[in-house]
């Protein structure tokens, strides 16, 4: 299971009623934070989340409008009487701003960890912080700067069947030791393997982020299947499209498009431009593209 909190809906610069982007997920009581832009600590309180539940925060690119919060962010993850160590991903070429950040938030009472991530082809790791089952994948964009999308994709356990422990006569004990994946020996001397008690492997749970970005036809294969496509979308106006190419940024349709074709079941749409006023005039047109289109608020919320 998956909490999902989009703190903030908008790009370039915050509005007074309009946080800069940035997803928070939990995953049983541990969660990720995806970029972390001016007043993101304060979006979260605003939402309800605590920020001492972040194990990772994971950075797409060093803009302002995505790291200039960090700072604020780390002071007040202090002020919640943390002490383990936090880690910070991000591509190659941010982590000497990070460092900086980071080094003026003086006297910190726990370690941060930075880990720099490809920037030139998709990488992938374990979140064992988070969650031993869940893998993280990332994927090249293609923004004016280095710039990387995430795909996080938790594992689920096979459904384990108690009647078939039962037949076996295995002792309730070992059960949940089955359950998770482990091979256990009986008194009696019989070996009993995981796969004995449990059902097939079953469809992972998968949540992709990309902003700033063309509209690249990697994104498609990369997003396919998700159950959550958080997508940028600066402006809903199709005559804006010539400047979005220039800009290396992608329109509400762009989103809608990869959205439809990667076979997602629901897009959320983010990163609006401060220009860009009322985002939801748009939501006949792009829902006629992909109908599971949100467009999404400051505070969106869903549980996977």
């Amino acid at each position: 299971m998956a909490d999902v909190c989009l703190l903030g809906t908008g790009g370039m610069l915050p509005l007074k009623d309009r946080f800069l982007t940035s997803l928070y997920v939990e995953f049983n009581g541990k969660a990720v934070l995806i970029d972390c832009g001016e007043g993101t600590q304060v979006a979260a309180a605003k939402h309800g989340l605590k920020l001492s539940k972040i194990e990772l925060i994971l950075f797409t690119h060093c803009h302002a409008d995505h790291v200039m919060g960090l700072t604020g962010l780390l002071l007040s993850v202090g002020n919640c009487s943390r002490t383990e160590p936090l880690d910070i991903a991000a591509p190659k070429s941010c982590i000497p701003v990070l460092e900086k950040l980071v080094s003026i938030c003086g006297g910190l009472p726990y370690e941060v960890r930075l880990h720099s991530i490809s920037e030139d082809r998709p990488y992938g790791f374990i979140a064992d912080t988070i969650d031993p089952m869940l893998t993280i994948k990332t994927l090249p964009l293609s923004h004016r700067v280095s710039c990387i999308g995430y795909s996080l994709i938790l594992e689920k356990k096979p459904v384990f069947l108690p009647e078939k422990a039962k037949e076996l006569d295995i002792p309730v004990e070992m059960w949940k030791r089955l359950h998770g994946g482990e091979t256990v020996t009986l008194i009696d001397g019989r070996t009993i393997f995981s796969e004995s008690v449990t059902g097939g492997k079953r469809q992972p749970l998968k949540i992709t982020y990309t902003t700033d970005t063309l509209p690249i036809d990697e994104i498609v294969g990369f997003a396919e299947s998700s159950d959550l496509f958080v997508c940028e979308g600066m402006y809903g106006v199709p005559d804006k499209k010539e400047s979005m190419n220039e800009k290396h940024h992608m329109l509400m349709q762009d989103a809608c498009n990869i959205a439809k074709k990667a076979g997602v079941k629901r897009l959320w749409l983010t990163h609006y431009s401060p220009a860009e006023k009322e985002p939801s005039a748009y939501a006949e047109e792009l829902r006629q593209i992909f109908p599971d289109t949100v467009i999404s608020a400051d505070g969106e919320k869903i549980t996977l």
